[in-house]
């Protein structure tokens, strides 16, 4: 996954596009775009070997900001307003509520014009 993100110029390192060969070193700020948001990692050291998912927070800092976490929250949010997830497409009933919804709105536009 991270691979195609790479060759697809997704990732860059300090700036610049990464590509899967890339060598990190500490102090090095990765930047990402993951589930809408750019996601920034900084790295803080290379651990001697390989180790557990778990572990891996030890040589990383999170600093993406607290803003773009509640925009996508924000958009999660929105998305259940309109409609649950799993029902599925509108029915009839559901359409026409819908556009008489529609029309009320484009009706008080007016009526303030």
């Amino acid at each position: 996954m991270v691979t195609e993100a790479c060759k697809k110029n997704h990732v860059t390192v300090n700036g610049l596009v990464a590509k899967p060969s890339k060598e990190v070193f500490p102090t090095d700020k990765i930047t990402f775009r993951k589930d809408q948001i750019t996601q920034i990692i900084t790295v803080l050291d290379i651990p001697e070997s390989r180790l557990g998912a778990k572990l891996v927070d030890m040589y990383r800092r999170n600093d993406t900001p607290a803003e773009a976490y509640q925009h996508l929250e924000l958009l999660k949010l929105s998305k259940e307003h309109y409609r649950k997830n799993g029902t599925g497409r509108p029915t009839k009933k559901d359409r026409r509520d819908i556009d008489e919804f529609g029309n009320e709105i484009k009706t008080d536009e007016e009526q303030e014009d």
